[in-house]
């Protein structure tokens, strides 16, 4: 049975990365971007893999998701993963110098959307097989990973999505769907331009990603892993 898996934000990077290795195992993907016409990879990628389907969407647009969700009723999602994030104009996340409308647009695209859009294709989701909900998080989120300070908005909007995912995760056990927050790590993507550590290459980072969406389950459900497969602390 084909296996069916909607990633947000896959224009590029991470996002990109998973959209073609799952099609390289031969699932159906729903690949969206914010702006198609601009994803010219994504575009590539369709173009050489029937399966591969490409969706607009801006992941704070509520009525994008309604009109996502009601074009997929009744058709099941086995892995829906929420790729789509920002870390916001690093001049307003310093102390004296935040900037609060930039926190509402981190917010809005990290913490809100992921949990809009589950609500949207929750149906699709309990109808399916494998009936998976993945966030990509990241240790920026752990609080009790915090030695210093930096990213407030950043930090603060995965430590939020972590807990709504979290809670999520206990709200829809019952009806036999498993969640998971995903930590990719550092990865030589858009996002990290300029950050003074070493990257990992998004194939190898996304291979890891999936290896640990493999096992996630009913056991492990609301469980927070690290890269590698282990856990990290909230």
């Amino acid at each position: 049975m084909t296996v069916t898996v909607l990633v947000t934000g896959a224009s590029r990077g991470i996002g990109l990365e998973l959209a073609r290795q799952y099609a390289a195992r031969g699932s159906r993907v729903i690949a969206t971007a914010r702006r198609p016409a601009e994803a010219t990879a994504l575009a590539s990628l369709a173009a050489a893999n029937p399966g591969v389907v490409i969706e607009p969407l801006a992941v704070t647009d509520a009525a994008a998701i309604a009109a996502l969700a009601a074009k997929y009723a009744g058709q099941p999602i086995d892995i829906l993963i929420h790729n789509a994030g920002i870390t916001g104009a690093r001049a307003g996340h310093g102390l004296g110098t935040l900037d609060y409308d930039l926190y509402r647009q981190v917010l809005e695209t990290n913490t809100i959307a992921p949990m809009r859009i589950t609500e949207a294709l929750l149906a699709s989701v309990a109808a399916s097989t494998q009936k998976k909900i993945v966030t990509i998080s990241s240790s920026e989120g752990s609080i009790g990973g915090v030695d210093a300070p930096r990213g407030y908005w950043y930090r603060s909007s995965k430590a939020a999505v972590n807990m709504l995912m979290r809670n999520l995760a206990f709200d829809v056990r019952g009806r036999g769907i498993s969640v998971a927050l995903v930590n990719p790590g550092p990865v030589d993507t858009d996002m990290m331009k300029g950050v003074p550590m070493p990257l990992q290459k998004p194939a190898d980072a996304v291979a890891k990603l999936i290896a640990t969406i493999d096992r996630v389950s009913l056991a492990t459900t609301g469980r927070f892993w690290d890269r590698e497969g282990g856990e990290l602390p909230w």
